[in-house]
């Protein structure tokens, strides 16, 4: 027996469904039959993708080669693609269809980055990166990311997140303070009024968690850890660049063994 929907053209159910979600989509397809032609159509699919999505592709040197708009969704939320010559890299996320952006560890603003001593530049095979910044020892950490805000996607709230591992042998970096704002609106000095404490080490690597506020690192499913600095709203995204900062100049004791992969924007 025909279901309700059977005699809807296809070309209408698929206008209702680009109104929802990717996600709801894919429910949708689960539950009826009826709606899985135009669920897997390329019209769909094409408004989910950000709308400036081939310019994006453009400034990779990774071929995409994905036959259907729904492949290429899936194949952007799962596998970021590299930008730039490899300086970021770009994804979607899944259930919002929306920018996400790492910036990676060498286009960070690092203190010391360029001197040997401080900092060293190393391979790993885990990272998405050619090269990651693995902290040898300083007093003064210091680490921005930035972005411009138009390369996002408008109305959206997003959040920041270092992307980093800790070295086995490790010392004084603990604690920190994190800060976001918008470059051209605010200086250095305001917004450090409000940087808020956050942890690098875990919940589990320390004695008394409890006796500590602030935010602490969380696994990531590519085995890397994240730290979310902060949040922010796009609006038009005419607000130029957006900074996203981890600080910890106050206790100027020695720190070593933090490895940083980049920065992640990403909607909240």
């Amino acid at each position: 027996m025909e279901g309700p929907f059977a005699r809807l053209p296809e070309g209408f159910i698929s206008e209702i469904l680009s109104l929802t979600s990717p996600v709801d989509v894919i429910r949708t397809s689960v539950v009826s039959k009826e709606f899985k032609p135009a669920a897997d159509s390329d019209t769909i699919w094409e408004k989910f993708l950000p709308s400036d999505y081939q310019d994006i592709i453009s400034r990779s040197d990774s071929a995409v080669d994905c036959t259907t708009k729904k492949a290429l969704y899936f194949s952007l939320c799962d596998s970021p693609l590299l930008l730039d010559g490899g300086r970021m890299s770009f994804s979607v996320d899944k259930r919002s269809g929306k920018k996400c952006y790492m910036v990676g560890a060498r286009e960070l603003i690092i203190a010391w980055a360029r001197d040997p001593w401080y900092w060293h530049w190393i391979s790993r095979p885990d990272s998405r990166f050619r090269e990651v910044a693995k902290l040898k020892a300083v007093c003064w950490l210091d680490i921005r990311g930035r972005i411009e805000s138009q390369m996002l996607s408008t109305g959206t709230t997003y959040a920041a997140f270092l992307v980093f591992k800790i070295a086995e042998e490790y010392y004084g970096i603990e604690q920190a303070t994190s800060l976001i704002r918008f470059v051209n609106h605010e200086s250095d000095g305001v917004a450090g009024r409000r940087a808020a404490p956050v942890h690098l080490v875990s919940r589990e690597g320390m004695n008394h968690p409890a006796e500590f506020g602030g935010k602490f690192p969380k696994m990531r499913t590519d085995g890397w850890m994240e730290l979310e600095l902060g949040k922010f709203y796009t609006d038009r995204g005419d607000d130029g660049q957006v900074e996203a900062r981890l600080i910890e100049i106050i206790s100027l004791h020695g720190k070593s063994g933090l490895i940083v992969e980049g920065i992640e924007f990403r909607p909240k």
